[in-house]
């Protein structure tokens, strides 16, 4: 007897799936090499146009809702 499909096992998430079969793409472009693969990610960043934030940024650097409905909800 075969193994039923993966899409039919409850555990399974295909987001999680896609965002790991991709990661292991940008792994294996990068030779395998975890130093390799963080500086292609930190070239990445800085040619993406967006802005990163480092851990800790995050509260000095989050865009503001000034609506006043928003003040209602944020103390």
């Amino acid at each position: 007897m075969s193994e039923p499909p993966k899409e039919f096992d409850p555990s399974y998430d295909p987001i999680v799936a896609d965002v790991r079969a991709v990661r292991a793409a940008l792994f294996a472009a990068a030779g395998n090499d975890i130093r390799e693969f963080c500086r292609r990610a930190r070239e990445r960043q800085v040619t993406s146009g967006r802005t990163v934030l480092l851990a800790g940024d995050a509260d000095t650097h989050a865009p503001v809702d000034r609506s006043p409905r928003a003040s209602r909800h944020t103390g």
